[in-house]
């Protein structure tokens, strides 16, 4: 079994999670804790469980999903792990910040990403492990960690709760983003979604009612 504990974080309301298992092996997805009492409130729970992460994975290179890299960084080693798709935006998330908060930081607020995933990448952690499923759109590569022993998928900000993520921001795609969004539909009606933003879905609920979803 895993254990998913969810960190809201950020003037965006950003999911992060850490996801752990009997072996207390962790991985951190989408780490956004900006403020002090956010990265406060995940490295508790992690020394508090006895947790050792070992991944620090980014669903895309948004700059609200990866505030909390350098903390990840200074505090386990960590370097973020993105698909190579979303390279670029991942080496300017500092001017992503000026140009949609018009908050001033410096490229080395963001460490330089340590592993560019591709579609046929495995992340192991403990007992378990994430399949990429790609789900370009939102930004060119956005994905879905799926962990098909327990039917959880993160979903970034492709697919929330009775939504979808936007395409009209630099790199997005509707199209492809429907194209996306046709094909995690495909996965079990039991699997559970967390999202990048907002509350736990599943797919089947989000077939039966999300109008952007159809098989």
């Amino acid at each position: 079994m895993i254990e998913i504990q969810r960190f809201v974080c950020n003037m965006i309301q950003e999911n992060c999670y850490v996801v752990s298992d009997e072996t207390k092996e962790a991985v951190i997805i989408d780490c956004g804790a900006y403020f002090e009492s956010e990265r406060s409130a995940i490295s508790d729970y992690i020394k508090e469980k006895g947790l050792r992460p070992v991944h620090l994975l980014a669903t895309h290179g948004h700059m609200d999903h990866n505030f909390g890299n350098k903390f990840v960084d200074d505090q386990w080693g960590l370097k973020a792990e993105v698909h190579a798709s979303d390279e670029e935006l991942m080496k300017h998330l500092h001017q992503q910040t000026k140009d949609v908060l018009h908050i001033e930081m410096q490229p080395e607020d963001f460490p330089a990403v340590g592993k560019l995933l591709h579609s046929h990448d495995t992340i192991s952690f403990g007992d378990h492990h994430f399949t990429i499923i790609e789900t370009p759109g939102h930004t060119p590569g956005g994905v879905f960690y799926y962990c098909e022993q327990e039917h959880v998928a993160f979903s970034g900000d492709t697919l929330f709760r009775g939504n979808i993520g936007r395409a009209d921001l630099p790199g997005g795609s509707m199209f492809l983003l429907i194209q996306s969004l046709r094909a995690v539909s495909q996965l079990p009606d039991n699997t559970d979604v967390y999202p990048g933003h907002g509350d736990a879905t599943t797919i089947g609920r989000e077939v039966a009612s999300n109008p952007y979803l159809d098989r």
